[in-house]
């Protein structure tokens, strides 16, 4: 009986474990997926082999998209990079602000402190924030004292840190911004710019071209840093001032610092490299690589970094639980201010094949750029024809990391998480492409608002789309938007300028 009844209790405790186990594993929180934001600069759709290049090899970009969905309709908000950065981070079209266009290196912050920002709804929801590389959406509140703390910066708008590139590699000042500090910075050689006078004595491209290692085809000839002239005047902080070789290998050490710091948290980072933006200066290991200049040899020097943010993933163990995305900010540009031989060494390579323009342009390769998306533990790897837009990472992460944004949060986010997981095959129902004018992307139509504006960007020989009249194509076949058929089709011509006559009034997107 003695022995029955301690069966009975054995039974009885194993019984109450397991269900207090049960109720532990039923109660316990999933673990967020981290989520990294790979964010190139002036890639161009026909930039990576895996949309189609055949003079150039990516193979860790490559290796995403074949475990992962490679998008071919995904699209920047805007054909160059504040605007696109702008609308990726607060979910608003930039041509809806003013002062969102190309910011100087001096700008003020364009992001006001306390608005809902992409990093500002992650740590809401418990994610560690980070921010690393190129920044170019202003710090501070307008002449900056770059001696000083400089604030507000990318601490005030969501992220927990931030080591930065303030604005481009051809604008001063060409220091690194850790958090609210230059970094290396002398207190005895202080750091002055201006964008308007010459200031110091500080050596220029214009006046002394003999001291340059790149010289500039247009504009880019104001105060040399490390043998390169730049866009704006400098003087001090010497000590401080980066090595462009350098560059690349310096963002991507804090970028894989910052997922070792945090790998037993969410976190969330944004990496904005810099290639393949001017001046296009790749560190010796990829020098004369790609047989296609230093635009080519800057392609292998992305992608190597997109490599060891792979590895550092799969090092610690996080690929399963991390949610990767590689894009970029707007189309390609082949000669965009420095004589790099870029143009003389493109041979056949199509940045943005299939598509007509690059960087500037109304046309689609303005803004339709390399989108790849991994997250083996989610995704079923393959193509998606969905269309996407960056402006939309806002609605989707937030509904992914279970938060509500406010009604007037983000207005022309939607949330596409179903399309960016690969679980639906349409994303949004329209997109706003901005360059000189708008142009709205329905399906397979697009309409371009008619403008008065060059037909050619001279300096870098791109089309820019410009046209006084009414243009509307038929990507599914005419992608490189040759027949115009407005005349044609003036029904779906007035709708289209209709809709987006009504979305530029209004003060949010609708539909999707």
């Amino acid at each position: 009986m003695r022995r029955q009844r301690m069966l009975v209790a054995g039974v009885l405790a194993m019984c109450a474990c397991v269900h207090v186990l049960a109720s532990e594993t039923q109660s316990a929180p999933m673990r967020k997926p981290n989520i990294v934001l790979i964010y190139a600069d002036d890639l161009g759709y026909g930039d990576v082999s895996c949309n189609g290049a055949t003079q150039i090899k990516t193979p860790h970009i490559d290796r995403l998209a074949a475990q992962g969905l490679r998008f071919t309709d995904a699209h920047a908000a805007a054909a160059t990079c504040t605007p696109s950065r702008y609308a990726m981070l607060t979910g608003e079209y930039a041509w809806r602000r003013k002062g969102t266009g190309i910011l100087p290196g001096n700008a003020a912050l364009i992001i006001e402190p306390g608005r809902t920002t992409l990093p500002s709804v992650l740590k809401k929801a418990g994610y560690t924030t980070g921010v690393v590389g190129k920044w170019h959406l202003g710090l501070g509140r307008g002449n900056v004292d770059w001696n000083k703390a400089i604030e507000p910066g990318p601490l005030e708008i969501g992220f927990d840190y931030c080591f930065l590139i303030p604005a481009t590699g051809d604008r001063v000042p060409c220091v690194y911004v850790e958090n609210h500090h230059v970094i290396g910075l002398d207190p005895d050689d202080p750091i002055e710019v201006s964008y308007g006078k010459p200031i110091g004595d500080e050596p220029t491209g214009k006046a002394n071209p003999e001291l340059l290692k790149v010289h500039p085809s247009h504009g880019h000839d104001q105060t040399i840093v490390n043998g390169i002239s730049r866009i704006g005047y400098m003087r001090g902080g010497k000590a401080a001032r980066w090595v462009d070789e350098d560059m690349a290998d310096v963002i991507t050490r804090k970028a894989v610092a910052f997922i070792e710091q945090h790998k037993a948290e969410p976190f969330f980072l944004y990496f904005a490299t810099h290639d393949t933006h001017v001046p296009r200066v790749p560190h010796a290991r990829f020098a004369g690589k790609s047989g296609m200049g230093p635009r080519g040899d800057v392609i292998l020097q992305f992608d190597a970094c997109v490599g060891e943010i792979a590895k550092v993933l799969d090092r610690l163990g996080l690929a399963d639980d991390t949610l990767l995305i590689v894009t970029s900010d707007n189309g390609p540009v082949v000669d965009d201010g420095y004589k790099d031989d870029a143009v003389a060494k493109l041979g056949s390579h199509a940045p943005a094949a299939p598509w007509r323009g690059g960087k500037y342009s109304n046309f689609e390769g303005g803004t339709r750029v390399p989108f790849v998306v991994r997250w083996p533990k989610r995704l079923t790897p393959g193509v998606s024809e969905a269309l996407v837009c960056q402006t939309d990472f806002l609605a989707s992460f937030a509904a992914l990391a279970g938060q509500t944004l406010d009604v007037a949060a983000a207005p022309d986010s939607l949330n596409i998480l179903p399309a960016l997981l690969g679980e639906s095959k349409t994303g949004r129902d329209h997109v706003v492409e901005q360059a000189r004018a708008l142009s709205l992307r329905e399906g397979p139509w697009k309409y371009i608002e008619p403008n008065e504006g060059p037909k050619l960007q001279r300096q870098t020989n791109t089309e820019l789309g410009n046209d006084p009249d009414p243009q509307l194509y038929h990507l599914s076949v005419d992608g490189g938007e040759t027949k115009n058929l407005a005349t044609e089709q003036p029904e779906r011509t007035a709708e289209m300028e209709k809709r987006l006559k009504a979305l530029r009034a209004g003060d949010r997107s609708s539909g999707g």
